[in-house]
């Protein structure tokens, strides 16, 4: 069906809207450091007219999502223009949960000038310590209580300023000792998979963004989690949400064809399809999702269309209100 390729949240390359180069029209967009002028002085208002020239391309009908990841620290897309910014971790043993929830305020503010309207953020999974796993500093805490008290702090201060946040990895990465990125993690045991999924319960609801990782746990056999119903849609938790997958492109599911990938992923019940770094990749999804059919695609479709009508409207671009902002931004990194 010719509207299927809107459940793509695509990844793409170019840094100005005549360079972008899409062969079907995606629901939502995911910006990278591909994507971003790293000058200070033309960067952010350069990313601003990018994202404006996609909306006019992409979103007359419904507004596009635009999203990135930025949750300050380690995985700070906005880098080269604010400087380095202290990760959740940091946020919440400093500041605690003020803390948090100051800056995922601050992020929006500068998220929504730039015409964001989604932000890949906060990660909820169990700080354990691990190098290797490509998680870090990124979480808050090993306890879920804290964890969920520090993300959903953040989370509020997000998106009071207008940018929707997405909570992520469930149903948890920690204890994992291999980043998703490179192969299939696993954690197989139980109760581990039941204390990281703890942290999502009291913020999760039917109408927020869930990133779903791609993990081995016992519950999902041979599957990840993230192409698995019973630990998407059917999770043991009751969670509910609106379901992403991980990156399609990630290691953690390159063991399955496209067309599994994206069948599965219907089939677990997620509303999005996010695939993020190769034009070869986001057409093989474009093309694979375009094969199945109209039955499995329209509930996503139908759900997809429900959060575009209702995403925050970026507010006007200003360069001396970004200056403040950004001024306020760098003062506070350095409090903290």
């Amino acid at each position: 069906m010719d509207s299927a390729s809107q459940l793509l949240w695509t990844g793409f390359r170019g840094l100005d809207p005549a360079a972008v180069e899409l062969a079907f029209r995606p629901g939502g967009v995911i910006l990278f450091a591909r994507n971003l002028d790293p000058d200070p002085a033309t960067g952010p208002l350069r990313c601003r007219t990018l994202i404006e020239g996609l909306q006019a391309r992409f979103g007359a009908e419904l507004p596009l999502a635009v999203a990135l990841d930025q949750e300050g620290g380690p995985v700070s897309r906005l880098r080269p223009w604010t400087g380095p910014t202290p990760p959740l971790r940091h946020l919440w043993t400093q500041g605690g949960a003020e803390a948090c929830a100051a800056w995922g305020f601050l992020w929006g503010e500068g998220l929504r000038m730039l015409g964001f309207n989604v932000d890949f953020a906060p990660v909820l999974d169990l700080w354990d310590g691990h190098p290797g796993a490509g998680i870090g500093d990124r979480a808050a805490s090993p306890l879920p209580a804290e964890a969920a008290k520090a993300a959903g702090a953040f989370l509020h201060g997000l998106e009071t300023a207008g940018v929707r946040g997405c909570l992520k990895h469930f149903p948890g990465l920690g204890g994992t000792t291999l980043d998703s990125h490179q192969g299939l993690p696993c954690l197989e045991d139980a109760s581990q998979v039941q204390r990281n999924a703890e942290a999502f319960i009291p913020l999760a609801h039917p109408d927020r963004l869930v990133m779903v990782a791609h993990l081995r746990t016992p519950a999902s056999g041979p599957l990840p989690a993230s192409l698995h119903r019973g630990s998407v849609q059917d999770n043991p938790w009751g969670i509910r949400g609106r379901f992403l997958p991980d990156d399609l492109e990630m290691g953690g599911c390159t063991d399955w064809s496209w067309e599994d990938r994206v069948r599965l992923s219907l089939e677990a019940g997620h509303q999005w399809l996010l695939v993020c770094q190769t034009p070869e990749g986001w057409t093989a999804c474009a093309e694979a999702v375009r094969s199945l059919p109209g039955v499995l695609c329209s509930p996503a479709l139908q759900a997809t269309r429900t959060l575009r009508r209702h995403l925050p409207v970026a507010t006007p671009f200003d360069s001396r209100a970004w200056d403040q902002w950004l001024a306020r931004l760098q003062a506070a990194a350095k409090e903290v």
